[in-house]
Order: C-alpha cells, then sequence, then structure tokens
C-alpha cells in the first residue's frame, strides 16, 4: 500500500469530496448524497483560500450531519504546512453533531501534498473521548521531520467499541507503540502499525511489540499488521512463536525489509496453516524461500501474497513508505 493518491473508498463506503479543488465542479447542496450513503472529505486543496475550521463548519451546516457514519480528514493545510492542532480541535469539538459517527481518517494526504516524513500530527487523545461509537480510526502521520513540536501522541486509554485502528507513518515514535499497547481496546479486531524507519522517528523494538504478540492484550483480535519495517526480520522471528499468531485470522509483515532470514523464520515456527491470508508484499525475499511457503500455505487455502518483490542482492534495501 503507498499513498500517492486520495483513498476513494473508507469504512466500506465511496468517498465524496465536498470541498473539490475544481469549485466548478462541487454538487449542488440539493443534490448531495445521502449523508449515510458516503464517507464525507472534508479538505484543503492548494493555495486554497479558506481556512480548516471554515471548512468543517461549512461541512456541519450543508450536510445532515447527525447521519453521517464516515468522515476522511483531507489535508488541513493549503500551500505551507500547518500544525494539526487547530484543526483537531474544531473536529472535536463539533462531536455532538456526529452522534452516528464510526469511522475516522486523519490525514488523508498524498506524497505530493506533504511527504509522509514531515506528515505531523498531534495529541489523538481527545478522539476517542469525543467519539465513544467509533468503530475505526485511521491516522496518518507521526513525528515530521521539520523540526516543529508537534508530534503524534496518545495517552493511554479505554474505548469500548473501537474495531479496526491503523497508524500509517514513516517512522511510528516506541512511545506511540508502547502506548498503544497499554490502551484497552476490548472489541479491537484489526491492528495496523507502520513502524517505519529511525530516520523518521520510528524506534519502536520488538520489545515494545511484546503486548501485541503474547495474546495478554486485545481479546477479539483477528488481524495484526506489524508493517512498514527496518526490522522486519526481527519481527518474523517474534512472529514466528508469538502466543497471538494461534487465534489471528489474518496477518501482515507486509512493505518492510523481509529476508530469507525472515521467511526462514516464519517456515520454521508454529503452523500459519490455519490463517487465511498472510500479506507479505514488497519483500527481499528469494525465490526458493518463495517458493516454500507457496507450498507450506497455499495447500492449506492460505492467500499469501509476494508481490512486490525487491531484488534481494540490491545493495539498498527499503521499506516501502518512510519519505
Amino acid at each position: 500500500m503507498t499513498i500517492s493518491e486520495h483513498i476513494t473508498e473508507f469504512h466500506g463506503l465511496p468517498v465524496f469530496d465536498l470541498f473539490p479543488e475544481d469549485e466548478a465542479a462541487a454538487a449542488d447542496p440539493a443534490a448531495l448524497p445521502a449523508p449515510d450513503a458516503v464517507a464525507w472529505r472534508v479538505g484543503l486543496h492548494y493555495e486554497s483560500k479558506r481556512g480548516f475550521t471554515d471548512l468543517w463548519q461549512s461541512f456541519l451546516d450543508q450536510v445532515d450531519t447527525g447521519r453521517v457514519r464516515a468522515v476522511v480528514i483531507g489535508p488541513w493545510f493549503a500551500d505551507d504546512f500547518e500544525p494539526l492542532t487547530e484543526a483537531l480541535a474544531a473536529v472535536v469539538a463539533g462531536a455532538a453533531r456526529l452522534p452516528e459517527l464510526r469511522a475516522l481518517f486523519i490525514g488523508d494526504v498524498t506524497y505530493e501534498q506533504c511527504e509522509l516524513s514531515w506528515l505531523q500530527m498531534t495529541d489523538i487523545t481527545p478522539v476517542f473521548g469525543a467519539f465513544p461509537q467509533l468503530a475505526e480510526l485511521v491516522v496518518r502521520g507521526a513525528d515530521g521531520d521539520s523540526g516543529e513540536d508537534e508530534k503524534l501522541a496518545l495517552t493511554p486509554l479505554r474505548h469500548e467499541r473501537l474495531r479496526a485502528l491503523r497508524f500509517e507513518a514513516g517512522g511510528l515514535p516506541g512511545e506511540v507503540v508502547r502506548a498503544i499497547a497499554s490502551c484497552d481496546f476490548p472489541a479491537l479486531e484489526s491492528l495496523e502499525l507502520w513502524l517505519g524507519v529511525p530516520q523518521y522517528g520510528g524506534d519502536a523494538s520488538v520489545a515494545d511489540l511484546a503486548p501485541f504478540l503474547d495474546g495478554s492484550r486485545l481479546p477479539a483480535l483477528r488481524h495484526l499488521g506489524l508493517e512498514n519495517s527496518q526490522i522486519q526480520d526481527e519481527i518474523a522471528a517474534a512472529v514466528a512463536g508469538a502466543p497471538v499468531v494461534a487465534r489471528l485470522e489474518s496477518l501482515s509483515l507486509a512493505m518492510g525489509i523481509l529476508t530469507d532470514v525472515g521467511a526462514g523464520a516464519l517456515l520454521e515456527g508454529q503452523p500459519l496453516t490455519h490463517l487465511k491470508a498472510l500479506d507479505l508484499h514488497h519483500h527481499f525475499v528469494g525465490e526458493e524461500l518463495q517458493q516454500r511457503l507457496r507450498e507450506r500455505l497455499e495447500p492449506s487455502g492460505v492467500v499469501l501474497d509476494l508481490s512486490g518483490r525487491v531484488d534481494p542482492t540490491s545493495d539498498w534495501q527499503y521499506v516501502a513508505n518512510a519519505e
């Protein structure tokens, strides 16, 4: 998965851009989609003359937000990077106008608009309190590398309804990974972490992942993605013996620097034949190990994704999403 284009579907709904770049293409307010039929994207475009809070208020005024199920926050800045704090505060302040919101994507920003390594987040803790019915949350961005103070943060908390959580980053800070591990998410079925590289703040260790792997947390978990990592081989070795794997339906170790070492660890570890899917796309695994994985897993019906192979002999090994 890359982020070169805006998402077109979220939470099972088509994404509708309420404020398209071509203002002439904007929908007639009288002919807008049904509020619960789309995921509403609210975001700025290059050189937009309006601020995000103004745009957000227009969304609240134009749409019957009492029926809205999904929202996608696009760029909250126009021709220059601006902190997210004010924009997210506006979203949280409007929570009472969105009683049926079940899904929120924060940061649908493409590489062209802002490189992932520069895309800063903020403290997202208030989102959980503002939207107690939230079932799906996606957060794109982390610390950034621009030297600004704003960065992704999370205070450990409990949320009863969240079922899917994904963090997309070129470098996911270890302190955030540890905070996620300390949260209580009794309903969480899917967790995906783009761990990234140290150069962009991705300093989480395999030890930080232990609470996800030992089966002591997240009782409802059925899909786990520990992805986009420079230490993908070490993660694969830890996963190979992790108790949580036995109750998973799908597993992703995709987008990272997975080599023959990690693939071999998976083959030598616990059986994975109970999985419905194993995603290893974007990898550095040789043909022999790939074939062994296919022979081991595919006869049992496991959907194995080994696409996006990068030459294992290359001097440059890289994760799919860093800069």
